[in-house]
């Protein structure tokens, strides 16, 4: 977490720190009261069939994710969940911690973020910063620049 917010401080972004118990689900957020506070995502950590090309999904904790669906809007070969090795290899992050303050160690610059569409725009946006015992609020804007500024690829795609 201190890295991730260290990051944000040295580019004068602005964020809100919300500190809580570990959560492990939308009904955990949802007691913890980030539900509440801005728009919380969900993130996913993906692969293709072949598992050569990874993918980091974001979008709003309420949206069904369909990995066929995805799959055909970006191209792709069968999508299904990275293993937790997969995730410490590319993203030096554990389960559950799972964000895109998680490109920050991606080394090799090979993780594609998809964002979902209905994110432009958003000006309070949740995600974990590395760790799932806090969640930072700022500007979905800031998230989309530091990910242009350490030169991953990134995607929008239309999620209903």
């Amino acid at each position: 977490m201190k890295e991730v917010l260290d990051y944000l401080d040295s580019k004068n972004i602005k964020y809100e720190l919300v500190e809580h118990e570990e959560v492990h689900t939308i009904e955990d957020m949802e007691k913890a009261g980030l539900l509440d506070k801005g728009y919380v995502c969900k993130n996913l950590f993906l692969r293709n069939a072949n598992g050569k090309m990874h993918f980091l999904l974001c979008c709003h904790h309420s949206k069904e994710i369909k990995l066929d669906e995805i799959a055909k809007k970006i191209g792709s070969t069968r999508l299904s969940f990275a293993s937790g090795e997969r995730l410490e290899k590319y993203l030096k992050l554990e389960n559950g911690y799972v964000s895109p303050f998680g490109i920050l160690n991606d080394e090799s610059r090979s993780v594609v973020v998809l964002f979902d569409k209905e994110l432009v725009g958003k000006k309070n946006v949740g995600f974990h910063p590395n760790t799932n015992k806090a969640t930072v609020f700022l500007d979905f804007s800031d998230v989309k620049k530091m990910i242009d500024q350490h030169d991953n690829d990134t995607l929008f795609i239309k999620l209903n």
